[in-house]
């Protein structure tokens, strides 16, 4: 009878365990949807109902055994490697980035929006900010006691509970504090409730006005014009902006399609494209070195304690492995302390007066040194690894002919290891490429020259981007794209040559 009672459990479990994982997936495709339906992206909507349905009927009917394991990997493979990398790719075509970021419709009411003046007579609001799926609204009370709710689309009638003509409860709303308000003050005082010919602003925390916009839009020339000066900007359709006849651009424009020029920008553009150069040199150096000096160390350390010999073996290798076991961000902080030049560990310890990071020499030795000791463990692993695989038959019968312990590694080890290991070098090669932390933590791109704050001497491309795309002018999302795709393309035909070198070395030694 127990036995009975185990099978049916058993049994039980199975289909259980399925229909709970389904009910989570239909639960998460539901939360996902309700975003997609009030952004009206239909698109997105249609492929994420046609995945769902799909995973419910691979996952509902007995046949397609192999595809209960290919659907998972492979939705997730589309989800967080395909989509942000075509997402990237298109992002680079166009203009996105601050002022840039939604439709002309839209910068139209941002432009009337920042242009509202408080005139005689405007109409004053006691005011409470509250959100609404996270979005800034204003819920209004005039002095009559009437009611409103103010958000990007305009003013609207709404019923709040209101004591002391403050609004104290508002179903659907979460109030902020002033405490919670002041924390996004910048935010609250740009915002602006469109209403006809002007807007309503807030002036302060607690009070709002319906303000009189000074620049308006006018269909039929396509411009926005100043009312006092009369001073028209003409709407740019190819940049996505209005221009006046002196060249001056209003700061609100909208997203556009701007073809190739993001990428044309990086090689034409006398202000980028000499440091983008320079910074590519000292990009490819850093990585190749990083790899270099790691493995050279790890490999070094593997063989000293690959010896059969050796006693107390294990004990070693758990202590040089202990740098990879540290949090690396944690450690990059503290390297940048023990190189500080007055009161850093490595001055003192070896009676030396060098500003590390003052000089471009000595900050990009420091750099390398970092890596070599946050990453030669990682490269002793595999070498470790590597080097148990190989037969000792190999090495036993190059001895017998004669053959150095030199010439037994040059001509036996080493090309066998770097069978095994041409691809995580590769790897290495890519990440160190891209290794943001290991230079924004230490040297944060530095040290710069006197008349050039753009550029550092230890700055690597990713480095270099996040300071042109989100430094002192604001947010540039598709030249950062365009940028990105030159970064991704460089890796990958580094990775293609290195690994078309590692099936040439695969095919003569196996």
């Amino acid at each position: 009878m127990k036995t009975t009672t185990q099978r049916e459990g058993g049994s039980l479990a199975g289909p259980t365990i399925k229909i709970a994982l389904l009910g989570a997936g239909l639960a998460l495709a539901i939360a996902a949807a309700l975003p997609l339906v009030g952004a009206h992206a239909w698109g997105w909507l249609a492929v994420l109902a046609a995945t769902t349905a799909l995973l419910f009927y691979i996952y509902l009917t007995p046949r397609h055994i192999a595809a209960k394991y290919l659907v998972p990997g492979t939705i997730f493979l589309l989800a967080f490697q395909v989509v942000p990398v075509l997402y990237t790719a298109s992002t680079a075509f166009t203009n996105y980035g601050d002022g840039h970021r939604g439709s002309k419709a839209e910068a139209i009411i941002a432009v009337q929006g920042a242009s509202v003046k408080q005139v005689p007579g405007s109409m004053e609001y006691d005011l409470a900010v509250a959100t609404r799926e996270g979005a800034i609204v204003f819920l209004l009370v005039d002095k009559t006691g009437a009611t409103f709710v103010g958000d990007g689309d305009g003013l609207h009638p709404a019923q709040f509970t209101v004591a002391g003509g403050k609004v104290v409860e508002a179903d659907g709303y979460t109030l902020l504090s002033l405490g919670e308000a002041n924390l996004r003050n910048d935010d609250i005082l740009a915002f602006s409730v469109p209403t006809g010919e002007g807007a309503v602003r807030a002036s302060g925390l607690t009070r709002a006005y319906n303000g009189q916009a000074t620049q308006f839009y006018d269909g039929g020339c396509d411009c926005v014009t100043d009312r006092g000066t009369g001073k028209q900007w003409t709407a740019d359709n190819d940049a996505g902006g209005f221009v006046a006849a002196d060249g001056e651009r209003l700061p609100q424009g909208w997203k556009v399609s701007v073809g190739f020029s993001n990428f044309t920008r990086v090689l034409t553009d006398s202000r980028i494209s000499g440091h983008f150069l320079q910074t590519l040199l000292w990009n490819f150096a850093f990585a190749i070195g990083s790899v270099l000096v790691t493995f050279g160390l790890g490999l070094g350390c593997a063989i000293a304690l690959n010896a059969d010999r050796l006693r107390g073996r294990s004990v070693y290798r758990v202590l040089l492995v202990l740098p990879y076991a540290m949090p690396g961000f944690a450690m990059l902080l503290v390297w940048r302390d023990l190189f500080n030049q007055q009161f850093g560990l490595i001055n003192r310890l070896f009676g030396l007066d060098v500003d590390w990071f003052g000089q471009p020499a000595t900050a990009r030795l420091a750099v390398i040194l970092v890596q070599l000791w946050m990453g030669y463990p990682y490269m002793f692993l595999v070498a470790t690894g590597a080097l148990q695989a190989i037969p000792k038959e190999m090495t036993e019968a190059a001895t017998i002919d004669g053959a150095s312990m030199w010439q037994r590694f040059k001509q036996v080890t080493l090309p066998l290891l770097l069978v095994a290991l041409t691809p995580l070098l590769i790897a290495s090669f890519a990440f160190n490429f891209n290794n943001f932390n290991a230079i924004y933590l230490t040297t944060e791109g530095g040290p710069f020259p006197p008349d050039d704050s753009s550029v550092g001497a230890t700055d690597l491309l990713i480095t270099y981007t996040y300071r042109l795309a989100f430094g002192g002018s604001g947010a540039q999302f598709g030249f950062a794209a365009a940028i990105s795709v030159y970064i991704f393309a460089i890796v990958a035909l580094v990775s293609v040559i290195g690994f078309r070198r590692s099936r040439k070395q695969e095919e003569v030694y196996s």
